[in-house]
C-alpha cells in the first residue's frame, strides 16, 4: 500500500528509548534519598524519574511548574492532609503548592512531570528540577 502522504519523521533522532531501570544502579541525592533517572525530554521539558526514599525522608516544601503524576510502587507517602499507599496513583496540575512530603516507610515511587519543581523554604527558593538539572546529573 501507498500512503498518499508521506509521514516520515522529520526529525531523524527520533527513537524509542528502552530504559532498564533493574539493571540501573540508584543515585543517591541525599542521606536517604536515591533516584534512577528515566527519561529526559528536552524537546518538551519533561522527565520521568524512579525515586525511593528511606522512611523518614522529608521533601522540602514545593510548587509544581507544571502537571506532575506520582504512581506508589510500594510504600506510604505522607502528602499534604493525606497518605498515599502502594498502588496509589495522583495527578498533580501546574501550579500546585504544597508542604513537606514525608516517606512514612521505605517507598518506591514513579514520578513523571511535565516540567520543572520548584523548592524553597520559609525566606527563599533553595532549588529547581528539571530536564535539565537531571542531564547534568547523567553526564556527571
Amino acid at each position: 500500500m501507498t500512503l498518499a502522504q508521506d509521514i516520515n519523521p522529520v526529525n531523524s533522532e527520533l527513537m524509542d528509548t528502552l530504559v532498564e531501570a533493574s539493571k540501573m544502579d540508584w543515585l543517591q541525592t541525599g542521606e536517604k534519598s536515591f533516584m534512577k533517572i528515566l527519561y529526559t525530554g528536552s524537546e518538551s521539558g519533561s522527565w520521568a524519574v524512579l525515586l525511593r526514599w528511606l522512611k523518614g525522608y522529608t521533601a522540602a516544601p514545593h510548587k509544581h511548574l507544571s502537571g506532575s503524576h506520582t504512581f506508589i510502587l510500594s510504600g506510604k507517602l505522607q502528602v499534604r492532609d493525606g497518605v498515599l499507599n502502594t498502588g496509589d496513583y495522583v495527578y498533580e496540575p501546574n501550579g500546585m503548592l504544597h508542604g513537606e512530603t514525608t516517606a512514612l516507610e521505605e517507598t518506591e515511587y514513579l514520578f513523571i512531570s511535565n516540567g520543572p519543581v520548584l523548592f524553597f523554604n520559609d525566606d527563599n527558593f533553595t532549588s529547581y528540577l528539571s530536564w535539565e538539572e537531571l542531564r547534568r546529573m547523567q553526564n556527571s
